[in-house]
């Protein structure tokens, strides 16, 4: 198996979610609201299915247990996706919370990835922010006491937001989106937040969400987080296309890559061996070619590209996110 997949999201309906993504990303879930889709997901908790070939109606996690060399030679010998891509609509602020390391989860979560993530800002209100580490060192005690007097929020670094940037969240850093962000997120493949704070808000049956503040403060860092900057990017160009380095850690890579092409133009989109890929089309329309069948895409579709994939060309006006495992 070695044709592309346009893959179908899973969604969540989390109290702080808006109607974008059915609005603008034509996601048509039945979810109100709709908090987050699972674009590129084998998680048990937001499954991805197939929406075209042979493995059409198929979870992607099964497509991969029965061909894992599409995971590629750097993922020789694991059977399930090791990233998972996500959209995420802000209408209100999300928790305050912190995610462990690998290792911690291995230890004390049976055997579960860490969770550490990127995330790139596809809109923003003019007054959004978020949440990134703590504006000075403090102790454990001064946390809990801040959380149960609701005076968490003066130990937190708010950080403006805008349309473009970049945000890197290692695991053990405190965080929380800001309402009116619009994101796509790049993470490792895991589901483990600790909450630490959310605002006293109650779920659709009046009930307080569950706070996790003490493994939260086992894994969290506390001292003083140096403001994000963000990273020197530089578009590089050929031919119909565009492409510059967003983001690269142990777990991902992610390129933005911009595609223009003429009436009767295509560009050649280069794969290998190594890793599979995702392409997360953000912005514009287009077809996706290759021997033996075509993928037209829209903003907001995803597709995954399996390592040692047929050759592919891409034609149209469009902006992806090039994730690369």
């Amino acid at each position: 198996m070695n044709s592309p997949l346009l893959l179908v999201p899973s969604g969540k309906d989390y109290i702080w979610g808006g109607q974008r993504l059915n609005d603008e990303f034509d996601k048509e879930i039945d979810m109100h609201p709709l908090a987050e889709t699972w674009e590129c997901s084998t998680h048990p908790d937001g499954p991805c299915y197939v929406a075209n070939g042979e493995y059409t109606g198929k979870q992607l996690a099964d497509v991969i247990m029965m061909n894992p060399n599409i995971l590629g030679k750097r993922h020789m010998g694991k059977t399930e996706l090791p990233i998972l891509v996500k959209f995420i609509d802000a209408n209100r602020d999300l928790s305050v919370q912190v995610h462990p390391t690998d290792e911690y989860a291995k230890k004390y979560e049976d055997g579960q990835l860490g969770k550490t993530e990127m995330w790139y800002v596809l809109d923003a209100k003019k007054d959004s922010k978020l949440v990134y580490g703590l504006n000075n060192i403090c102790t454990r005690e001064e946390i809990v006491n801040s959380v149960n007097s609701g005076t968490l929020n003066k130990y937190l670094q708010k950080v403006d937001v805008k349309k473009g940037d970049v945000f890197y969240i290692e695991a053990g850093t405190i965080h929380a989106i800001g309402a009116g962000c619009l994101i796509a997120e790049i993470q490792e493949n895991s589901n483990l937040t600790y909450r630490i704070y959310d605002y006293d808000r109650v779920d659709k049956d009046g009930k307080k969400r569950q706070l996790d503040v003490e493994k939260a403060l086992d894994v969290a860092k506390l001292d003083y987080s140096v403001e994000p900057k963000q990273p020197l990017r530089v578009l590089n160009y050929r031919q119909g296309v565009a492409s510059e380095l967003l983001c690269r850690c142990k777990y991902f890579k992610v390129y933005r890559m911009i595609v223009n092409t003429e009436r009767r133009q295509e560009v050649y989109y280069e794969t290998d061996d190594l890793s599979f890929r995702v392409l997360l089309c953000v912005n514009g329309c287009g077809q996706i070619l290759y021997c033996g069948g075509n993928i037209t895409f829209f903003k907001g579709d995803c597709i995954f590209i399996p390592a040692s994939s047929v050759r592919i060309k891409i034609h149209g006006q469009a902006q992806f996110l090039d994730i690369r495992g």
